[in-house]
């Protein structure tokens, strides 16, 4: 579903139908941020206005906290995409500030929401706060603003609240399985196909190599993927890491694609990631590279049942 960005609340239009609205920062648009969404939506359908999410970018903590930011599971493209497909009408991106958090609560919620967004309701999550010094709470908003305000609980999936930190730990851990059950859908990193040392060509398993440009990576081994390319999703086995067979040395994603052939060098691809076959190893030689290669690609194809 095609989405509608806007990029300051300033500009949203003054004319039209009050939205319904909702804030943060919506990393991942996980199973959490779906229940939300799914809440959102259903109310602006009702009241037959739009269903508006209001987000940042940067992210608020990379801003104040740049000594201690952490890696983003999306790009904005995607998780503009993603909420999207949640059904939402308008993402308003702000460009999150210094100025920007310095607005008291009371202020930041009279100019934003109600003079430049101009909300007729709010559907907020759980641990919403807001404004300098996240002063603000959600009981407050309904005095200042004399709309409706709700507050969903936090979801739960498997017994454990969902949240972005949490499937951030689980890929870092290399648990992408159990991260793409909370996000619905695959970790993906995404980057561009550049020339490598043609080590997987002599060996039978020609690779794609990526320069990454997604902040949130995988524990390194090998996993089952799935890559998209035009309009095929090629069933794939990837390795992650820093290659200590050959010396190590900077972080790599390569790809062999499974029973594909093609030239996709210098093409942006995106890598989806189902699940962990084995850690990073050390081999003593390439006959031994080559056998763990041919398990590996094995494993995938089990895993990804072709």
């Amino acid at each position: 579903m095609s989405v509608n960005t806007i990029h300051g609340a300033a500009k949203y239009p003054a004319d039209g139908p009050g939205p319904v609205v909702t804030i943060g920062n919506f990393d991942g648009v996980h199973r959490g941020h779906q229940w939300l969404l799914g809440l959102l939506v259903e109310r602006a359908r009702a009241l037959q206005v739009p269903a508006v999410v209001y987000t940042f970018d940067p992210a608020p903590r990379d801003v104040l906290r740049p000594d201690n930011s952490v890696p983003r599971i999306q790009n904005l493209e995607d998780r503009v995409n993603a909420l999207g497909a949640a059904g939402v009408d308008t993402v308003v991106i702000e460009k999150f500030t210094h100025e920007l958090a310095s607005i008291e609560a009371r202020d930041f919620a009279v100019q934003i929401l109600g003079n430049q967004l101009r909300a007729s309701e709010l559907v907020l999550g759980w641990d919403f706060r807001f404004g300098a010094r996240r002063a603000g709470v959600v009981a407050d908003l309904p005095g200042w603003l004399d709309i409706p305000v709700d507050q969903v609980s936090a979801h739960r999936f498997s017994e454990n609240i969902v949240s972005s930190s949490h499937i951030r730990h689980l890929v870092r851990d290399g648990q992408v399985a159990l991260a793409a059950a909370l996000l619905t859908r695959p970790h993906r990193l995404r980057g561009t196909v550049q020339s490598g040392d043609q080590r997987g060509r002599t060996l039978g398993f020609p690779t794609a190599n990526l320069a990454i440009d997604t902040a949130l990576r995988p524990a390194p081994g090998v996993y089952a993927v799935l890559t998209p390319v035009g309009d095929q999703v090629v069933p794939s086995v990837a390795n992650f890491g820093r290659r200590p067979t050959f010396g190590g040395g900077a972080e790599v994603l390569e790809v062999h694609l499974l029973d594909w052939e093609g030239d996709l060098y210098g093409r942006p691809l995106a890598v989806d990631f189902i699940g962990r076959i084995r850690a990073e190893i050390t081999f003593d030689g390439l006959d031994a590279l080559k056998k763990q290669i041919t398990a590996d690609v094995q494993s995938a194809r089990r895993i990804l049942a072709v």
